[in-house]
C-alpha cells in the first residue's frame, strides 16, 4: 500500500515523498520492560528505562543545519524566486534532516532491544502547535522556530514502524504535567523548573535533569506507578549523552557528565 506522507514546493517543482506500507516479520518482545521519552521542544531528546538508567540525545546538529541553510537559501533569493542555490539548500537541508530522524529512531530502537524493552511511551505533542480552537500557538520568536525545526510526529511514526520489527509497542501518552512534577516526590510545581534544562524539587530538593525527569513521568505513564524517593539522583542529574557525529552518520556516547538543554 503506497501513501503520500508529505508534500514539499522547492520554488521550481513539487516533490511528494511516499511510503510503501508492507507486511514484515514481527519479532518478539526483547524483554518484559518499559521505555518512556521526553520530545524536548529545544530539540533535545530524553529516555527513560526502568531500570533505572537514563540518556540524552542533543539536536544540535538540526539547529546548525537550519541556521546555515536558512541563511544559504535567503541569501540567494532572486526578483523571480529562489535561486538554483537556494532550491540546492532546501534539498541537502531536507536530506540531513531526513537521515538525522531516521539514524536516531533506529539508534533509540537498537538500545531499547539491548535493554529487554517492551513497550516505550512517547509523549503526544500532536497538539503543541494548536489549540483547543485550532488556531496556532504563539510561543514566541525563539520558541516558534525551534518548533519548526523539531518534527516530533515524523520522529514518532518513525520510532513506531522501526520498533514494530522488534515486537516493541509504541504508546503516544498525554503529556499533561509531566514536565512540572517531580519523579521523585510527585511534588508539582512550574517554578520547579528553574532553568531550560534544570529540575530543582523544592519538596525534595532533588536536583535533575529536566528533560529526564519529563522521561521518567512519561514512562510511567504506561506503568502506572507512583513516584519514588529511591531514583538515582546521579543518573538524574547526569544522564548518558549520545552525540550525532558527522563524519560517520551515528550517533556516538559522549563522557558522562551535566548536560543542560
Amino acid at each position: 500500500m503506497l501513501y503520500a506522507e508529505q508534500a514539499q514546493y522547492h520554488g521550481d517543482r513539487w516533490e511528494l515523498h511516499l511510503v510503501c506500507k508492507k507486511a514484515i516479520p514481527v519479532e518478539d518482545a526483547p524483554g518484559d520492560k518499559t521505555a518512556g521519552i521526553d520530545l524536548g521542544i529545544s530539540n533535545y531528546l530524553a529516555i527513560d528505562y526502568e531500570d533505572g538508567s537514563n540518556e540524552l540525545y542533543p539536536g544540535n546538529v538540526l539547529k546548525e543545519d537550519k541556521h546555515y541553510f536558512t541563511r544559504e537559501e535567503y541569501q540567494t533569493e532572486g526578483e523571480n524566486g529562489p535561486s538554483k542555490r537556494a532550491l540546492k539548500a532546501r534539498r541537502k537541508l531536507s536530506r540531513r534532516k531526513d537521515h538525522f530522524l531516521h539514524t536516531l529512531s533506529k539508534h533509540i530502537v537498537t538500545r531499547c532491544v539491548e535493554a529487554g524493552v517492551a513497550e516505550i511511551a512517547v509523549g503526544d505533542l500532536s497538539d503543541i502547535r494548536e489549540d483547543e480552537n485550532g488556531d496556532s500557538r504563539n510561543w514566541g520568536a525563539s520558541g516558534n522556530k525551534k518548533l519548526h525545526g523539531w518534527e516530533f510526529d515524523r520522529f514518532a511514526r518513525l520510532l513506531e514502524y522501526k520498533a514494530e520489527e522488534h515486537g516493541i509497542l509504541v504508546d503516544r501518552v498525554d503529556e499533561e504535567n509531566t514536565s512540572k512534577t517531580c519523579s521523585c516526590c510527585g511534588q508539582i510545581r512550574d517554578s520547579n523548573r528553574v532553568e531550560r534544562g534544570l529540575y530543582v524539587c523544592s519538596s525534595c530538593k532533588t536536583t535533575m535533569n529536566a528533560n529526564v525527569n519529563g522521561a521518567v513521568n512519561i514512562r510511567r505513564k504506561i506503568t502506572q506507578s507512583p513516584p519514588t524517593g529511591d531514583m538515582s539522583p546521579g543518573w538524574l542529574a547526569q544522564p548518558g549523552v549520545f552525540l550525532f557525529d558527522r563524519e560517520s552518520g551515528r550517533f556516538t556516547p559522549r563522557e558522562q557528565g551535566v548536560c543542560k538543554p
